[in-house]
């Protein structure tokens, strides 16, 4: 640890006093064995130890913790389940780190309007489970649905599997309750589908922690499709299985979910899941139809010709629900099981047109070769949003910069092919560096006024998204010390 200075330990001391005045109890975590558990989230390549951590249990609380933090210019990272893989919850050493796991209660079921208003810690599946009983379920599914939560999934506009025809979070949430740095209380949007005004429900949800804090959200939910089946279809070539994604898409046909996998990630989902995946194919799809059963069963006839058309080498349909879930069960656990063939791997996150994808496959091949890694892909491909798996070894010197530089070349090789630097896990630390890749310094200055006109010091979650380090003035913007400032490299472990 380096040496530190009486006035640092002595503002520390100050700001841990009053953070237990407002959070009484055990609600104030400030040693630094406690704190470890909060080093670091889902992007576990970055480290660094918060100033302080605290656990607020109610939204006076919350309101509380910012406005202190405001009138005393204390840095705040919000933090939810921990399980960005972008950085996002990345703490500051000077920062205190805001988590919301004690918000974790479901408010209310709201059948007649088929909602659900629940606290922000409330797990996504979480969400599923307290109305399926009743036939209802929440849509967005992303892959860490168990551990991931609901303020998180605002925060980046998390998707899933089901998000080709139900949407994001952004399509399927009504409201919000936020609290500004200022302390103010804001309710946004409520059980009502659309209101007057300008959309900040919209701009609220994705924004990743700098332009508020989430303490209550509201959710649609959806009654469950009569019939639902997917198909297990084996390709040749990933760039055969590409062609037939946007076969489909361009046919008319909306599944409930179209996810790719190739085949490292075929084996080792195999492996750890035992699903039934065929391991003799280099690329495979599945696609999952939903609606009334006579829909369905016309669409498996659809999708199984066009298959059969981009070289299909094998097509295998559920016949039971127990075998849909068996399909999904594999790719649900694909990024877990990627560890089971290497040490270490870097998940990525990016979003192409889906026209895009034979070719944006073929040039990652070459960037693979070109950097000395392998990678395992996983695409949420209906969308076009892309997880590469870049497998390395940590404890190899060099790797962790290889994999960084490779996953950054992938990126690039998005936005080229017209597609965005994320598709659901944010910019964070991780492409906050890249953002120039894809927005001009006027569009990056633009963006920035609107997190100025929320937060007026710069204090929510600083170090994230942009790639420069601004100071709000009262009248546009200026520059500290009259220049642009980079932010300091990120803690590594």
């Amino acid at each position: 640890m380096p040496e530190v200075l009486p006035e640092t330990m002595r503002r520390r001391a100050e700001i841990i006093s009053a953070l237990k005045q407002i959070c009484p109890g055990e609600s104030v975590i400030d040693t630094q064995s406690e704190m470890r558990a909060y080093e670091s989230d889902g992007l576990t390549a970055y480290k660094q130890l918060p100033l302080v951590v605290v656990l607020p249990e109610t939204t006076a609380q919350v309101s509380a913790i910012l406005k202190y933090c405001h009138d005393n210019e204390v840095r705040v990272v919000p933090r939810g389940g921990g399980t960005s893989l972008s950085g996002g919850a990345l703490p500051l050493e000077d920062g205190v780190l805001l988590a919301m796991g004690k918000f974790n209660r479901i408010l209310e079921v709201d059948y007649d309007n088929r909602c659900v208003t629940a606290q922000p810690g409330v797990t996504n599946l979480g969400i599923t489970n307290a109305v399926e009983h009743n036939g209802f379920y929440y849509a967005p599914d992303p892959s860490s649905q168990i551990a991931c939560t609901i303020g998180g999934n605002v925060a980046e506009n998390s998707g899933g599997v089901h998000c080709l025809k139900y949407g994001l979070t952004t399509n399927n949430i009504l409201g919000i309750e936020l609290v500004l740095i200022s302390g103010e209380v804001l309710r946004i949007g409520g059980k009502h589908l659309d209101a007057a005004g300008y959309d900040l429900l919209g701009l609220m949800t994705g924004s990743e922690g700098l332009l508020g804090v989430v303490t209550e959200v509201t959710v649609r939910i959806l009654q469950k499709p009569e019939s639902a089946r997917a198909l297990l279809v084996g390709f040749p070539s990933s760039e055969d299985a590409g062609k037939c994604v946007a076969d489909v898409i361009s046919a008319g046909i909306i599944p409930g979910g179209m996810e790719m996998m190739d085949k490292p990630a075929i084996h080792a989902a195999e492996e750890f899941v035992h699903a039934g995946y065929p391991l003799d194919v280099e690329a495979l799809l599945i696609v999952e139809l939903d609606g009334p059963e006579a829909e369905v069963d016309h669409l498996i006839e659809r999708v199984s010709t066009i298959a059969m058309d981009n070289n299909s080498q094998s097509i295998r349909v559920s016949q039971s629900e127990e075998e849909r879930l068996s399909f999904w069960a594999g790719r649900k656990a694909a990024f877990p099981a990627v560890g089971r063939i290497s040490p270490d791997y870097y998940c990525m996150d990016g979003t192409i047109p889906r026209n895009q994808l034979p070719s944006v496959l073929a040039g990652m091949s070459k960037l693979s070769v070109k950097y000395g890694l392998r990678v395992a892909n996983v695409f949420h491909a209906g969308d076009g949003n892309l997880h590469p798996l870049i497998l390395y070894d940590a404890n190899a010197p060099g790797e962790l910069e290889k994999a960084e530089d490779f996953g950054s070349d992938i990126l690039r090789l998005c936005v080229k092919a017209g597609g965005v630097l994320t598709g659901e896990h944010g910019v964070g630390v991780e492409k906050r560096d890249l953002m120039p890749e894809m927005f001009s310094e006027t569009d990056l200055d633009q963006q920035q006024r609107v997190k100025c006109a929320f937060d007026d010091k710069g204090l929510l979650n600083p170090g994230k998204v942009f790639p420069q380090l601004h100071r709000c003035a009262e009248l546009g913007r200026m520059h500290i010390h009259g220049g642009q400032v980079p932010f300091p490299d990120i803690p590594r472990f």
